[in-house]
């Protein structure tokens, strides 16, 4: 499949974006005159080897085909990005920051938005590339944890939790948050996740909420201070409960995806999860999880979103963060992303309404034994509002914080 698609990218390399023959056809020539030469620095998180080497790749491919250099500065938190950005503004610096492009959703965005820290609105949606985008039945791409995108922020992947087993310990994974409080029970120290503030430990108490508010409707606003602890006490009823037949009994977490992955290879844990549909496809061609490792779901849906890359506005390489942007939007970017070995990541974009040869690459992909189709991977639960990933977090560090490790 590889060698397959290393041949049909060569051929369609320049191609890269879809012929427009409008009046922006001339504007981003403008763009790509300007952006040749320049380096842009785009921040992005570096926890993911497969995610590095893949914006490598795309580096290579932009600085090849375009004369723009794409350096990766590996980050942590997202949140110190914007800081930063937020500090270079506080003193004046308008132009020549040092932050050109930035991996970013969810409260990230929505404070650098509130803040006034990101390139004019709608450059996004001037890519040549957006075209492609998949606006009709993937809304998250134009709405980011409730919060309008305003053309701020250029979507380039998919995510959506989902859990991960071994069907040889297994035979049938439970399909609601209270089949697993209850495997949890049955099968102490099999099941955990990472503490909050880690993100995919957050991801897991945002699922609990959805799972267990008396009212989804309050998610989808700014947190009440006056009602939180009311809406949240299922939440922490839930996890009061699930906490001593964690792993470890609940006194130590595992420190990310990749560490639960690890777990569950070296047969520490039952069940893992991951906010990548085919990341358990991708560990198990990379030889991280046996072939025997399946994905399931909710049977209610679970967490999904959009993320994006956005342009702080006072970026030094704005034309050179446009390109390399609308390259991650390119057909053939999105493919290799997909690929589970590389990524897995899903696409943003309208596959059935791609030319045929480009349609034609989707089409003919293998997403690995343990990929859930489209159908399998069931509803997906919106984002709450961005208030509250700080209030939870908080609220579960004066929780659980003490003990932990």
């Amino acid at each position: 499949m590889n060698r397959l698609l290393t041949a049909v990218f060569a051929v369609f390399t320049t191609l890269l974006i879809p012929i427009d023959a409008s009046a922006q056809s001339q504007a981003w020539e403008d763009v790509l005159g300007d952006a040749k030469g320049q380096t842009v620095y785009f921040h992005a998180w570096g926890g993911e080897p497969r995610i590095n080497a893949y914006i490598q790749w795309a580096a290579r491919e932009v600085e090849r085909a375009y004369g723009v250099r794409v350096v990766h500065v590996k980050i942590s938190d997202t949140a110190n990005v914007v800081s930063q950005v937020l500090a270079e503004k506080s003193v004046g610096k308008e132009t020549g920051g040092a932050v050109d492009l930035i991996w970013i959703n969810g409260e990230n965005f929505a404070s650098m938005k509130e803040n006034g820290l990101l390139a004019s609105a709608g450059w996004a949606e001037t890519l040549p590339n957006w075209a492609y985008v998949d606006i009709e039945n993937k809304p998250t791409v134009k709405i980011d944890f409730t919060v309008p995108t305003d053309g701020q922020e250029s979507p380039w992947g998919m995510a959506k939790l989902v859990f991960m087993f071994d069907s040889t310990r297994i035979s049938e994974p439970p399909s609601t948050l209270a089949g697993l409080l209850d495997y949890a029970k049955r099968n102490p120290g099999r099941f955990s996740y990472p503490q909050p503030p880690n993100f995919f430990g957050t991801t897991f108490l945002k699922q609990v909420l959805a799972d267990t508010v008396a009212n989804k409707d309050v998610l989808s606003r700014p947190v009440d201070e006056a009602t939180f602890d009311e809406t949240v006490a299922p939440l922490f009823a839930f996890l009061d409960d699930l906490h001593p037949n964690l792993w470890r009994q609940g006194q130590a977490f595992p420190k990310n995806a990749a560490d639960m992955r690890q777990l569950l290879a070296d047969s520490e844990l039952d069940i893992a999860f991951s906010f990548n549909p085919g990341d358990a496809s991708g560990a198990i061609a990379n030889g991280e999880l046996p072939e025997t490792v399946r994905t399931f779901v909710f049977d209610g849906g679970t967490i999904g979103n959009t993320h994006f890359v956005a342009i702080p506005f006072n970026s030094s390489s704005q034309a050179g963060a446009k390109v390399y942007a609308n390259f991650l939007l390119s057909p053939m970017a999105q493919t290799r992303k997909q690929e589970p070995e590389i990524w897995g990541d899903p696409t943003v974009l309208n596959v059935a309404a791609l030319p045929a040869n480009e349609k034609a690459l989707f089409d003919a992909m293998d997403l690995g034994p343990a990929t859930l189709s489209p159908e399998d991977l069931g509803p997906v639960l919106p984002e709450p509002h961005p208030s509250w990933v700080s209030a939870l977090e908080e609220a579960w560090i004066a929780r659980y914080g003490a003990g932990s490790e």
